[in-house]
């Protein structure tokens, strides 16, 4: 009968870590806006109320920042913003991952959003 060998240490412990669940990202979907803005006032009231009842909404939680504000120093933008509103997808480092410029009306609005999604995350709509 022969000894069964071991595995060196650190091969254990690359494959704990290998097996490891890794932490999820969690993306929000930014909203960039300004005062005066006709069609982000549009979509507050097209979208706004029923947002955070989706599971969009569940996925990527919306944030609002306003154009020029300091808190648009923590986005690592592609681009600067021209247009309000813009929707942008970023990471949970504020990286983003996608954009949508302007409000397409609420038609257009849940399949342009559902379609960034899917091709910049892991999110899968519902059936």
């Amino acid at each position: 009968m022969r000894p069964i060998p071991l595995l060196p240490r650190g091969l254990l412990v690359s494959a704990a870590f290998a097996l490891a669940p890794c932490p999820a990202l969690s993306e929000d979907l930014v909203m960039i806006e300004q005062a005066g803005c006709h069609y982000c006032a549009q979509w507050n009231a097209e979208i706004a109320p029923i947002y955070p009842k989706t599971s969009e909404g569940a996925f990527a939680p919306l944030r609002r920042v306003t154009l020029g504000s300091d808190e648009m120093d923590a986005l690592m933008l592609a681009r600067r913003v021209n247009f309000t509103p813009t929707f942008v997808i970023v990471d949970d480092a504020g990286q983003e991952l996608a954009r949508l410029e302007g409000y397409p009306g609420e038609d257009f609005f849940w399949s342009v959003l559902q379609q960034l999604l899917v091709e910049a995350t892991d999110y899968t709509p519902d059936p």
